[in-house]
């Protein structure tokens, strides 16, 4: 059986998608409070559209980080750019106290970032760090 854990933002995850919701919500209730003396021209309704899709591709590019230890290494999903590391090729994992989030240090001393786990979730960021340095040292 393959030994796969997931780590996922907590906090950051929930404001992204309450922050979303909100967005919509705000914009509909605005759009049908207004007087039929404002309306928008067809430009300027399609720039609003445009901006608030890429605010919600943005917000949910953050809600979907993730960090998966495998048994053939680590897997990254940074937003949209996802990160394939052999646990060969890891030297380290550094989570600096107050870091927004741990790093992963590779033996050429590359580095990529894990917005996977926040350190604003305290005990649950030391505790997948200590997971991730557990496995490699296995």
């Amino acid at each position: 059986m393959p030994d796969l854990k997931t780590f996922r933002p907590g906090g950051a995850r929930v404001v992204a998608y309450a922050v979303a919701v909100l967005m919509l919500g705000i914009t509909a209730v605005i759009s049908w409070a207004l007087p039929d003396e404002i309306y928008f021209t067809t430009a300027e309704t399609i720039t609003m559209w445009l901006i608030i899709i890429a605010v919600l591709i943005m917000l949910h590019g953050v809600a979907r980080s993730y960090v998966r230890a495998t048994d053939e290494g680590v897997e990254v999903l940074n937003g949209y750019k996802k990160h394939l590391v052999r646990w060969d090729d890891i030297e380290g994992f550094a989570m600096n106290s107050g870091a927004p989030w741990p790093t992963l240090v590779t033996k050429d001393d590359e580095r990529v970032n894990l917005f996977g786990i926040q350190g604003s979730d305290g005990k649950y960021a030391r505790t997948a760090v200590e997971y991730l340095r557990g496995r490699l040292e296995s």
